[in-house]
C-alpha cells in the first residue's frame, strides 16, 4: 500500500511535469536544425537556391503559426496534443526523409514545402502543452519556468548534432530520420505525465516559495552546466579530430544531465514520506479534539470580514460608539454588496489581468503592442539565423556549422537568462516584464551592427549578441502574455503572437535579405537582371562575396530592433500599475492613500 501511495504522489508532482516538459522541449526546436540538412535536399532533389529559401519560410511558418494548437488546447486533453504534435513530426520528417532517399519517387517541389510545414508546426503542439502545464503549475514563478522550458527549446540543434555525430555520422540522410524519429520516442514517454496538476501537499507560502526557489535554482545551475559542456564539446570537436568513441561518450554526458533534473520530485516525494510517519499519530491524536472544535468555528463571511476587523480595532472606545458605528458600516456594506451586485461591472469586457479571449485581447493595444514588438524583435533574429551559413560562406569561412551550433547555445542562455533576469525585475522591483524585452532588442540592434561591418571575429561577436537577445524572447514573451492576459486561454494568446515570427522572415529574409544578396552577386559577377530571370534555374550558382552581401540588411534590421525596444517602452508605460498590483510593490503611501480616499469618496458619494 505504501509503494503504491509513493507512486501515486510522484505521479502527481508537478515537478515531474516540469522534468517531462523539460524533455520535450528538447524536442521542440529541430527548426532550428534547418542548416544542417538543407545543403543535403537541395544536392539530392537539385532545387535552386530562390527555392531553398520558400522551403526556409514554410520551415518558419511550421514552426510558429501555432493557432491550430492553441485552439485545441481548449477542446483535447494535452496527451492529446502530445500525440497530435508526434504524429504531425513523424508523418513530415519521414515524408521528406523517403523523397530524399528515393529518387524513383516524386520530388515535387509544393509537397516539399507542404510536408515541411506539417513536420515544424509538430512543434507548435509540444510548446504549447509544455508551456500551459508549467505556467499553471507554476504561477508564482512562471518567469523562470518558461525560460528554462524555452532555452532547451533553443538548445535543440546542439543536442541533435551530438547524438547525430556519435550514432549516425556520416550518413547525412540519416539526420533527417532522426529529427522524424526522436520526438515521437520522446513524446509517447512523456504523453501521460504532462499536464496541469490541481492540487499539491499542503504548504504555506513562504514555505512554497522558499521550496521552488532552491529547486529552480538547481535546475538553472544544470542548464548552465550543460550549455558550458555542450560549448566544450563543440570546440573539441572543431579543432581536434575526435573519433566516433569520443564522441558517443559526450553524447551520454549529455544526456546524464538531461536525466538529473528527475531528483528532485524523487527527492521531494522522499522527504514528504518520512514528515509523514512523523505526522500521522499526531493527526490521528488531534483529529477528535479538532473536528469538535470545527463545529463551534465561526463562520467566516469575505463580504463582512472589515466589519470583524472594526470590532476587534474599537474594543477601547464606549459601547454606545461602538454600537452606532458598527450599524452605519453594516448598512453601507449590505448596500455597497447590493449595488455592487448589479452595477460593478461598468466596463465590458475583462481587464488587464484578468482572462481574455483571442477575440478580446486583439483589440486592445496592449496585445498588438507585443504582437509588432515580437515582429520586430524576433523576426530580426530569426532572419540572421535563417541566413548564418550565407553569411559564413560570403565572410570566407569553408564551413559555417560552428556559428549554427554556437548561435543554439546561446539561444539557450538567452532563454534561461531572459526568464530570470525578467523574474528578478519584477520581483524585486515591479517593473514590467517587457522591460527586459526591450534591453533584450538592444543588444540585438549591437549584434546586427556587427553583423553589417563584418569585422574580424564580428561573425562570432554577433552570433553572440543576437542568440541571447533572441532567445530572451520566447522567455519573456509567454510570462507577459499570462500576466496581461490571464492563464484561461494562454495557449491561444501565444500561439497567436507567434504568428509574428514567420511574417516578418517572409519579409525580412525572404524579400529584403534575399533581394539585396541576389542584387550584390549580380554586380560582382557582372550579371544584368533581364540576364538572370532569362536563365532561370541556373541562378542557384549565384554567389556573393564579402562584407557588402548583407550590410544594408542588418543595417535595416539594426533599425528595426531600435523601433521594436521603443514598442515595448511603451508597453512598459502602459502596464506599470499591472505589475505593481499583480507583484506586491505598491504606489508611494502618501499617493496610495489620495487614492483610497478617492475611492471612498466616490463609494460614499454614490451610496447617498
Amino acid at each position: 500500500m505504501k509503494l503504491s501511495r509513493q507512486h501515486r504522489s510522484v505521479w502527481n508532482s508537478r515537478w515531474l511535469v516540469l522534468v517531462a516538459s523539460i524533455w520535450i522541449q528538447a524536442c521542440a526546436g529541430v527548426g532550428y536544425v534547418y542548416g544542417s540538412y538543407s545543403p543535403l535536399i537541395k544536392s539530392r532533389l537539385h532545387f535552386n537556391q530562390k527555392q531553398m529559401n520558400i522551403l526556409g519560410v514554410a520551415k518558419d511558418m511550421g514552426d510558429s503559426v501555432g493557432i491550430f494548437a492553441g485552439s485545441l488546447s481548449d477542446v483535447i486533453p494535452p496527451w492529446g496534443l502530445v500525440f497530435l504534435g508526434s504524429l504531425q513530426n513523424f508523418v513530415g520528417y519521414g515524408g521528406i526523409w523517403l523523397i530524399v532517399t528515393n529518387p524513383a519517387l516524386p520530388s515535387f517541389f509544393w509537397l516539399m514545402c507542404v510536408l515541411m510545414f506539417v513536420g515544424t508546426n509538430g512543434e507548435t503542439y509540444f510548446n504549447t502543452v509544455a508551456l500551459v502545464s508549467s505556467v499553471r503549475n507554476f504561477p508564482r514563478n512562471r518567469g523562470p519556468v518558461v525560460g528554462i522550458l524555452k532555452g532547451f527549446t533553443g538548445l535543440c540543434g546542439a543536442i541533435f548534432t551530438l547524438v547525430y555525430g556519435a550514432l549516425l555520422s556520416p550518413n547525412q540522410a540519416a539526420f533527417i530520420l532522426l529529427v522524424a524519429v526522436a520526438p515521437v520516442f520522446v513524446g509517447l514517454l512523456v504523453m501521460p505525465i504532462i499536464r496541469p496538476i490541481e492540487t499539491e501537499a499542503p504548504v504555506t507560502c513562504e514555505e512554497k516559495d522558499k521550496e521552488e526557489a532552491v529547486n529552480l535554482g538547481f535546475i538553472y545551475n544544470l542548464c548552465l552546466i550543460m550549455a558550458g559542456y555542450l560549448l566544450v564539446v563543440l570546440l573539441v570537436q572543431d579543432l581536434l579530430d575526435v573519433s566516433k568513441l569520443v564522441t558517443g561518450i559526450f553524447a551520454l554526458g549529455m544526456f546524464i544531465l538531461i536525466v538529473l533534473p528527475l531528483a528532485i520530485p524523487l527527492k521531494l516525494e522522499t522527504q514528504q514520506l518520512q514528515e509523514a510517519k512523523l505526522t500521522e499519530p499526531l493527526v490521528q491524536a488531534e483529529a477528535g479534539a479538532g473536528s469538535s472544535q470545527a463545529t463551534d468555528a465561526p463562520v467566516y463571511d469575505p463580504y463582512f470580514s472589515e466589519l470583524e476587523d472594526e470590532k476587534r480595532a474599537a474594543r477601547a472606545l464606549p459601547e454606545r460608539v461602538v454600537h452606532a458605528k458598527l450599524q452605519r458600516m453594516q448598512s453601507n456594506l449590505y448596500r455597497a454588496v447590493a449595488e455592487g451586485a448589479i452595477k460593478v461591472k461598468r466596463r465590458k469586457g475583462p481587464r488587464r489581468g484578468e482572462d481574455f479571449t483571442l477575440r478580446q485581447a486583439l483589440v486592445k493595444a496592449d496585445f498588438l503592442l507585443m504582437f509588432f514588438a515580437l515582429f520586430c524583435g524576433a523576426g530580426s533574429g530569426v532572419t540572421a539565423i535563417d541566413n548564418l551559413g550565407q553569411m559564413g560562406q560570403a565572410q570566407g569561412y569553408p564551413n559555417a556549422h560552428i556559428f549554427v551550433s554556437m548561435m543554439s547555445i546561446w539561444n539557450f542562455l538567452g532563454r534561461v537568462g531572459g526568464g530570470f533576469v525578467s523574474e528578478w525585475v519584477v520581483r524585486d522591483y515591479a517593473y514590467p516584464r517587457p522591460l527586459v524585452l526591450a534591453g533584450a532588442q538592444l543588444v540585438m540592434a549591437v549584434g546586427h551592427f556587427f553583423y553589417a561591418m563584418a569585422w574580424p571575429a564580428s561573425l562570432y561577436i554577433g552570433s553572440l549578441l543576437v542568440g541571447l537577445g533572441y532567445g530572451a524572447h520566447w522567455a519573456i514573451a509567454p510570462s507577459t502574455v499570462s500576466e496581461l492576459f490571464g492563464l484561461k486561454n494562454f495557449g491561444s494568446l501565444y500561439n497567436f503572437l507567434t504568428v509574428a515570427n514567420p511574417l516578418a522572415s517572409l519579409l525580412f529574409s525572404g524579400v529584403i535579405a534575399g533581394s539585396i544578396y541576389d542584387s550584390e552577386a549580380e554586380k560582382q559577377f557582372g550579371m544584368r537582371h533581364r540576364d538572370h530571370h532569362h536563365h532561370g534555374g541556373q541562378n542557384n550558382g549565384l554567389h556573393c562575396k564579402g562584407a557588402v552581401c548583407f550590410r544594408m540588411t542588418f543595417l535595416i534590421l539594426m533599425g528595426v530592433c531600435i523601433l521594436g525596444s521603443g514598442l515595448c517602452m511603451l508597453l512598459v508605460r502602459r502596464t506599470m500599475r499591472v505589475y505593481a498590483g499583480l507583484y506586491g510593490k505598491q504606489l508611494p503611501q502618501q499617493q496610495q492613500s489620495d487614492q483610497l480616499g478617492s475611492i471612498a469618496e466616490e463609494t460614499e458619494t454614490r451610496l447617498k
